[in-house]
């Protein structure tokens, strides 16, 4: 009787306006192994149909809610009723002991130190994980606690997979997203930022006589030049996950910002 267990009624889903879609079309979902390595729990509960469905929402665009907190993500997916699912998928945060020595092994190792603080994710992070005896990645499911408010018996279903996928694509964007998802900040991770240093001389002050007149600064403006790619700050920031248009958020600006960045040139240029 196992295609009994394995079989619950197909449903068509309400089409959804200005859900969060995947960006995967076809194919895996993450490319980055720390992506790949949370999609695995998901992927090794042989979960049949479901797990084909879930992809199938998450590219659709069913997921109209995600919110990404330390140990929780809460999320709701448009099925076939009126009112869309809730998700609620709960991970265990590190203690503060286990944080404490993850914090001192990483003291002791610059070259980690060195990749997190350029904000790159070390292929051998998990040796430092081991050695400080805590897990970065849950390593089987009844370390995950899931929910969702749809009828399926099965846990995690269709909705709840679909959550997950788009999760895993999230963490290929932000690597650091699994530490804050286990409770670990980065800033407290690494150590407090280095006081700022003081100025060598305090600022001018403009004489009170020429307050009202202002001067002209003395700027050359010949060795402006414009960014190599338009939008470099947003670029950093990667796809955010309350984007619901159609294309990338990032797709969408670029010719914005590519405008304003030619406007802004030919403002300084002619004012030189």
């Amino acid at each position: 009787m196992a295609w009994y267990r394995d079989y619950f009624p197909p449903s068509r889903p309400i089409a959804v306006r200005g859900g969060i879609k995947a960006r995967s079309k076809r194919g895996a979902f993450a490319s980055q192994w720390w992506a790949r390595r949370w999609l695995a729990v998901l992927e090794a509960l042989n979960l049949g149909g479901r797990l084909e469905r879930g992809r199938r929402y998450a590219r659709q665009g069913q997921v109209v809610e995600l919110d990404i907190q330390p140990g929780a993500v809460r999320a709701a997916v448009q099925g076939s009723r009126a009112k869309p699912y809730a998700i609620k998928i709960d991970v265990t945060r590190l203690s503060p002991a286990s944080k404490q020595r993850l914090a001192a092994e990483l003291a002791k190792n610059s070259y980690f130190l060195a990749k997190l603080m350029a904000n790159e994710m070390p292929e051998d992070i998990e040796e430092l994980f081991t050695e400080a005896q805590v897990s970065l990645f849950p390593k089987r499911a009844s370390e995950l606690k899931t929910d969702c408010s749809c009828p399926d018996w099965s846990n995690p279903c269709k909705h709840i997979a679909a959550v997950y996928y788009l999760l895993g694509e999230e963490f290929d964007r932000d690597p650091f997203l699994i530490f804050r998802l286990r409770g670990v900040e980065m800033e407290s991770l690494l150590g407090p930022a280095p006081a700022a240093e003081e100025p060598a001389e305090e600022e001018p002050v403009a004489a009170a006589e020429s307050f009202w007149e202002g001067s002209r600064p003395e700027v050359d403006l010949s060795d402006v030049v414009a960014p190599q790619k338009p939008a470099p700050l947003i670029r950093r920031l990667g796809s955010l996950p309350f984007w619901r248009g159609e294309e990338p958020l990032l797709d969408s600006l670029e010719p914005v910002y590519a405008a304003a960045s030619k406007t802004a040139m030919e403002i300084l240029l002619c004012s030189g």
